[in-house]
């Protein structure tokens, strides 16, 4: 082996330079393992700000996940918080699961637990579908459950009679899923074809020994009695062409459902619905329950009032977050079609405190 301009060993693979080219191949040999680079020194003027690790795919392990959520590796979509989502606030519980076809989930929940200005208690769940051929399904579920939810939240402890709440809860609904359409401002520009972000709502608030039910489009509400002995029953009415088609007396329920237009939905929220029509109803059960408030992903699988309260566990009302997932787990064995989204609230509504197991 020859000698460097340095005087070193050069290495045996490396070409001979002339002294004095100011170039050195006395390098040492390259580690095995490289240092981590000079931290940006935006991030070093706050160092209370600890740098995020990357996030490894779960199926490789190997690869980083983009910012779209796939491995740039293998190219495998990660799981989203979204796909799968539990909550309970007081006595009521939802469970919201992306299902077995669709690559994400477009419903959304909220569920609430407040007090009446006389203190009696008063418990709500709201149920969106995002609708699947319009842009942005999940923002408009989303934005919709949200603020019908906080609107109910505001308006039940000033004293607002809960059908009266309930509509304002769909109007507010109805506002934020319109606000959609309008932001980004030049997404319309960009995208002249693409149609306004929609989707269905139902909800429920039980207080005071009443049960309100509020809904547009085909999203539902039962009421299964905890004496199964008693009748269970449905307590919204699709915005569909199904059942237009059987209230018109144009078809038989069976019929009316087994036509490949059933599903088609006649009423939603959304810039572009024809005209915002909220329904609400109110009841006054006279024995104790559960309020059942689902998508079409669950009763899909249990249609009739008979079928949901046979897929119901019998103690619903003592334990609503274990019935939710029961009844998600009904429609993922039937086949997962669609996203699905339950909410079980025990009728009448618990006093505060009172939990589920």
């Amino acid at each position: 082996s020859g000698t460097g301009p340095e005087g070193s060993d050069s290495g045996a693979g490396e070409p001979r330079r002339p002294a004095g080219s100011g170039v050195r191949f006395d390098r040492p040999a390259q580690p095995e393992e490289y240092p981590l680079q000079a931290p940006d020194p935006r991030v070093a003027e706050n160092p209370a700000v600890p740098e995020e690790p990357a996030q490894l795919c779960v199926a490789c392990r190997a690869g980083r996940v983009d910012s779209d959520g796939y491995c740039e590796n293998c190219g495998h979509a990660q799981p989203r918080e979204r796909d799968h989502m539990e909550q309970e606030s007081g006595p009521v519980a939802a469970v919201s699961d992306r299902g077995l076809r669709h690559h994400r989930n477009e419903d959304a929940f909220t569920v609430g637990h407040t007090a009446l200005p006389d203190g009696t208690p008063a418990v709500l769940a709201v149920v969106c579908d995002g609708v699947s051929s319009a842009t942005r399904p999940d923002d408009a579920s989303t934005a919709a459950s949200q603020a019908a939810g906080d609107t109910l939240l505001a308006a039940l402890p000033r004293g607002t009679h809960p059908q009266t709440a309930m509509h304002e809860a769909i109007v507010a609904a109805a506002q934020a899923v319109n606000a959609l359409a309008e932001e980004p401002a030049t997404a319309r520009e960009h995208a002249p074809h693409q149609n306004a972000p929609a989707c269905t709502i139902v909800g429920t608030v039980v207080a005071s020994g009443l049960l309100v039910v509020g809904w547009v489009g085909d999203s539902r509400v039962y009421w299964v009695p905890d004496d199964r002995t008693a009748p269970a029953a449905r307590l919204t009415e699709d915005d569909s062409w199904a059942a237009q088609m059987v209230a018109a007396g144009l078809m038989s329920e069976a019929e009316a459902y087994a036509d490949e237009r059933a599903h088609a939905i006649t009423g939603w929220l959304g810039a572009d619905a024809y005209e915002l029509e909220p329904h609400t109803a109110s009841f006054k059960p006279d024995r104790s329950g559960v309020v059942v408030v689902c998508t079409d992903g669950l009763w899909n699988y249990a249609e009739t009032a008979e079928e949901m309260a046979e897929a119901i566990p019998r103690d619903a009302a003592e334990r609503p977050l274990h019935s939710a997932r029961v009844l998600v787990g009904h429609a993922l064995d039937g086949g997962g079609h669609d996203n699905v989204t339950v909410a079980v609230v025990p009728f009448p509504a618990p006093p505060q405190g009172a939990g589920s197991a």
